[in-house]
């Protein structure tokens, strides 16, 4: 028993007692200081900052949850990512969870695919020189993401191989959608022995949707491929006439229909996230945009909501925007099991160029010292089988 008088009021003369707790009856959970001489390799020290405190044990938690969501034979996952992850060049961190069968599907913000595939394609990015100034930068044709350079040269010469890849897809489908687009792209644009996401994503059968696909290089080039067609035959109509008649046979509800249509067929359901977006939203939304349906199409179909979850972005809540909304939050909107139902999530606020790695590393090395063998259900869907299966 704790107890204090405060003896410098003598008139209060107030007593004032508390009963100290026990940690170990109130069954409190130790910490563990970080020692590097008893630490090996990276599952190790994931391990060890997941005993620790602060972002440290967020990042050690993050690894324990995404062990045991791709661990899971149960569990179809889902991979958001915006943000210039393929500039920083992330894409082969990206690439190896796609091939070590983490990830069943991709959406993503089109500029970030657009990146990955010059890489893909063989090209370079840069980095930045501080002497040279935005001004001359555009007249240089150096495009600059931060401290990153993308080529304008180098977005020129992927929109001349695209077309190719654009022309038959138009010629094979009345309609299609991002995923299929990205299916050719992964079939076709690969240099021979380069790895890469969409090149990995074609082999293992992970579709990659890009919802908002005009907001990106990837989209304009498409465009462009359907205005040069049509002016091929009326060269003299002008630029803003010719805008006024654009029509394309791309369309972006066939990829809300289809991964919806995955998440109806999924036993269970994880969701990895790199930043928020539209990508974020759009892959929490197939949840509740069935409960929206079951009303009006007089339907009763059972909410598939995200049992599984681990996000690395850098933007804190208070801002109010859905990058940095807690999971939490997305129970409240039917999107998230709960925890006291099941659910697992972890959420580190971080540069996700400083611990995906990292994360990446130690988990992967902490399966294969297991010899756990990560399976998924097989999704009887198009584009969610290798070619070798379809």
């Amino acid at each position: 028993m704790s107890s204090y008088t405060d003896e410098t009021d003598p008139a209060a003369k107030q007593r004032f007692e508390r009963e100290l707790g026990d940690a170990k009856a109130d069954k409190l959970e130790a910490l563990e200081t970080l020692d590097l001489q008893n630490i090996d390799d990276a599952d190790g020290l994931l391990r060890a900052m997941s005993k620790t405190a602060f972002g440290g044990r967020r990042l050690g938690e993050a690894a324990d949850a995404l062990q045991a969501m791709v661990a899971d034979p149960q569990c179809s996952v889902v991979m958001t990512l915006s943000g210039a992850m393929t500039v920083a060049k992330m894409g082969l961190v990206i690439t190896e969870m796609v091939e070590r069968g983490w990830v069943q599907a991709i959406v993503s913000t089109g500029a970030l695919m657009t990146h990955g595939m010059v890489e893909l394609a063989g090209m370079e990015h840069y980095k930045a020189k501080d002497e040279l100034q935005d001004k001359e930068l555009f007249e240089k044709g150096y495009n600059r993401v931060y401290d990153t350079y993308e080529l304008e040269s180098s977005l020129n010469e992927l929109g001349t191989r695209l077309r190719t890849i654009f022309k038959e897809v138009d010629q094979n489908f009345e309609r299609y959608s991002s995923w299929q687009l990205t299916r050719a792209v992964g079939q076709r644009l690969a240099e021979p022995g380069m790895r890469g996401i969409l090149s990995a994503c074609y082999r293992k059968g992970v579709p990659v949707f890009i919802p908002a696909l005009t907001d990106s290089e990837f989209g304009l080039d498409l465009a462009t491929f359907y205005m040069e067609e049509m002016l091929a035959t009326d060269s003299e109509t002008s630029l803003s006439d010719a805008l006024g008649q654009l029509q394309t046979k791309f369309d972006p509800f066939g990829d809300l229909a289809h991964y919806t249509r995955f998440v109806l067929n999924a036993d269970r359901l994880g969701i990895f996230t790199i930043g928020g977006g539209v990508p974020r939203n759009w892959a929490q939304q197939a949840s509740p945009f069935v409960d929206y349906m079951n009303q009006p199409l007089n339907r009763n179909e059972p909410l598939n909501r995200f049992r599984y979850a681990v996000r690395i972005c850098p933007e804190p809540t208070h801002w109010g925007g859905l990058s940095g909304c807690t999971y939490s939050e997305g129970v409240s909107w039917g999107k998230f099991v709960p925890p006291s139902e099941g659910g697992l999530f972890a959420e580190v606020y971080s540069d996700a160029t400083v611990c995906w790695p990292l994360l990446v590393q130690g988990v992967a090395q902490r399966l294969d010292k297991a010899g756990v063998q990560v399976t998924s259900p097989q999704i009887d869907l198009d584009g969610f089988l290798p070619p070798s299966q379809a």
